[in-house]
């Protein structure tokens, strides 16, 4: 017989920013989930979110979910039904950060059962992965951003991804020229706008950065605007990044459709989970454009070990939560020379300490 959930208990931490990712994101919010089953079995997940939302997620998981899921089966195949019963309340974002708290903990649950790891669950194909350091650095002074990518460079990492979006794009254009005087000929330079620009100005923007020949521009338009996407197809022909703030399967479909993204990046704990994230790498799969996990290294690299191709990790500077203090239990993920290997013995060996 399946499992039956017993009870789940949220928690909510606020964890401070060794090194603030802008004026007003100084705290990351993590919400660990405790999933009790009736086997005895008990299973550890995490919703989190930076800044903003973290109360509304806290409520919807306590208010919502919880009821909703105790008394039925400890298993993540009940997340459509759940996904389903809360779209009410939004297809995506509140709903799915929250879902994904109690997906990992259900994950765990089911990996310690097995008495294996959830990479071992799923079936891990790689004992190593490359990683690229990452930085939320727009707000840097260029000699602080060039010390960042040379320590980038002496760890080992073939990839660095730095913000643009200055107000001025001949001041992205500097910083990105010293960032690959830094990195040299060989390495590749993913550079990220979260957001920031409409299309004309988009297109100036890459058009003058081609000297510094970034491999992906991330997130250059309000990630929801489609129409917008596709102007800027068709006018440029760098390869375009999205989907960390795309929250469900249908809209990556729907970008994917329109032709408009090379890579996409889900993230673990926005779109849902795993269970969710792994349904969108297949999609990637089939419509033959790169999957890029978007941040959150210690999860994503340990559902990334079971994906049939090798992709990036994202790794952003003293943003690890081992780094941070904030772990009771650490998933023993070793992220040196460029790459991350390793993984925990049972479940997904993270639990938020008290």
């Amino acid at each position: 017989m399946t499992p039956v959930v017993k009870s789940i208990a949220v928690r909510r931490l606020e964890v401070p920013l060794s090194r603030p990712w802008a004026s007003d994101v100084t705290t990351i919010t993590v919400l660990p989930v405790e999933v009790r089953c009736d086997d005895g079995v008990v299973g550890h997940g995490f919703s989190w979110t930076p800044t903003i939302g973290g109360s509304a997620v806290h409520s919807f998981l306590r208010d919502e979910l919880a009821p909703w899921w105790t008394g039925r089966d400890a298993d993540p195949a009940g997340w459509q039904q759940a996904w389903e019963r809360v779209h009410e309340a939004g297809g995506g974002g509140i709903t799915t950060i929250a879902l994904a708290g109690i997906d990992l903990a259900l994950w765990d649950a089911a990996a310690r059962r097995a008495e294996t790891s959830v990479t071992g669950l799923l079936g891990r194909r790689h004992a190593e992965l490359p990683v690229y350091g990452s930085g939320v650095n727009l707000h840097y002074p260029l000699a602080e951003l060039v010390a960042q990518v040379e320590r980038w460079v002496a760890a080992g990492h073939r990839a660095v991804k730095v913000k643009v979006g200055k107000p001025e794009p001949a001041e992205d254009v500097d910083r990105l020229a010293a960032v690959r005087d830094v990195l040299g000929p060989d390495r590749d330079l993913f550079i990220d706008a979260n957001q920031r620009w409409d299309v004309d100005t988009a297109a100036r923007a890459l058009e003058l950065f081609a000297t510094v020949r970034p491999a992906w521009i991330e997130e250059p338009l309000r990630a929801d605007d489609l129409a917008a996407h596709r102007e800027l197809r068709a006018r440029t022909d760098l390869p375009i990044a999205l989907g960390e703030n795309l929250h469900t399967i249908h809209r990556f479909r729907d970008m994917l459709d329109a032709g408009v993204a090379d890579v996409i990046q889900p993230n673990v704990i926005r779109v849902g989970g795993i269970t969710p994230f792994l349904r969108i790498a297949e999609l990637a799969r089939e419509r033959g454009v790169r999957l890029a996990p978007h941040l959150l290294p210690e999860l994503s690299a340990q559902v990334a070990f079971a994906l049939p191709e090798p992709v990036w990790i994202e790794d952003v500077e003293d943003a690890r939560f081992a780094d941070l203090g904030v772990l009771a239990e650490e998933p023993d993920l070793d992220f040196t020379e460029g790459g991350v290997r390793g993984g925990p013995a049972i479940g997904l060996g993270i639990r938020f300490r008290s």
